[in-house]
């Protein structure tokens, strides 16, 4: 975590690279919030040696927090054990023995294909474009905001997703495949031109989502864009589930699914890196498509079965 514990935030448009064994500056600044409001608090005070494998679970129990977010706790203190052991201030890392779930506790919000086109029609520019085209691509909302007008290439129909920004740092994205370029279809493309036309900043080199209140220095912070256009867009269209730039994405890997793509197709435009998080994460399988699919077994399954006959009652 060099640069939170050097104070050093990397300049607006500036991209950091990812380093090996260097995290982002985004996941940094989680692991110090992690770090300075539950685990110093609880273990600063402890010696390596000292720190027990059933107190830290009995611990983490008592945390009100996500399952998923204990986890992360877990696995940042298990993290810094392995650098303890490599520096070698520590034979062992008690972490290892420390159960801690981090199955979600509810089902991530998947929006229909009605509810979208519906969201659509009540938002309007600049937010209606990112709308449409996190909901068509599954983009993250940092690579969605990390686009610049020279990342897209009108002429092959593609985005060349290579950057991504959080909290106003630009990072390069981590893995090869995250930096794959993603498919849009003509519509698509058409109406991202459209919106160059009409865009304020539409140099190359300028960000696609350009915040006017910076001078298009920087783009839209995605809380601001949220509040400003989404969220009242949700309240007129009468969505109460609980909504944010995420949904977008588990709802693309949901109805991909359900219109019959591969998980391997769809791992590759969610560009993840293991196939797992694909399945068990980003795919749902809606009601209609589970319903047509038992529907489907039972017919095979009882045009085998012969007629049942007639029961004559009998008389006692």
């Amino acid at each position: 975590m060099p640069d939170v514990f050097s104070k050093k935030r990397p300049s607006i448009g500036t991209a950091c690279p990812h380093e090996e064994g260097r995290k982002s500056y985004s996941t940094q600044e989680t692991y110090e919030g992690y770090l300075k409001k539950w685990i110093v608090p609880r273990w600063g005070l402890y010696r390596l040696g000292d720190v027990k494998a059933v107190q830290v679970e009995q611990w983490l129990k008592t945390v009100p927090l996500a399952r998923g977010s204990r986890a992360k706790i877990r696995n940042i203190m298990s993290a810094l054990y392995s650098h303890a052991i490599r520096w070698e201030w520590t034979e062992k890392n008690p972490i290892t023995q420390v159960r801690q779930s981090a199955k979600r506790s509810k089902i991530p919000t998947v929006l229909s294909v009605e509810e979208i086109q519906l969201l659509f029609s009540l938002i309007k520019e600049p937010c209606r474009t990112a709308v449409i085209l996190d909901a068509v691509s599954g983009l993250r909302v940092g690579e969605l905001l990390g686009l610049k007008w020279e990342d897209v290439r009108f002429d092959q129909l593609e985005l060349n997703v290579t950057r991504s920004v959080s909290r106003q740092v630009v990072t390069t994205c981590k893995t090869e495949v995250s930096r794959k370029p993603i498919p849009i279809n003509p519509e698509i493309a058409e109406m991202l031109f459209r919106w160059r036309m009409e865009a304020p900043y539409k140099e190359p080199g300028d960000w696609i989502f350009a915040s006017p209140h910076k001078a298009g220095i920087q783009p839209y912070w995605p809380g601001s864009l949220f509040r400003a256009h989404v969220k009242p867009a949700l309240l007129k269209a009468g969505i109460s589930a609980r909504i944010g730039w995420h949904t977008l994405r588990h709802s693309f890997g949901t109805l991909m699914k359900a219109n019959g793509e591969d998980l391997k197709t769809i791992q590759e435009l969610l560009r993840h890196a293991t196939f797992k998080v694909t399945a068990d994460t980003y795919t749902q399988a809606v009601t209609p498509v589970k319903r047509e699919a038992h529907a489907k077994i039972a017919k095979l399954i009882l045009a085998e079965v012969p007629a049942a006959k007639p029961v004559t009652p009998t008389i006692q």
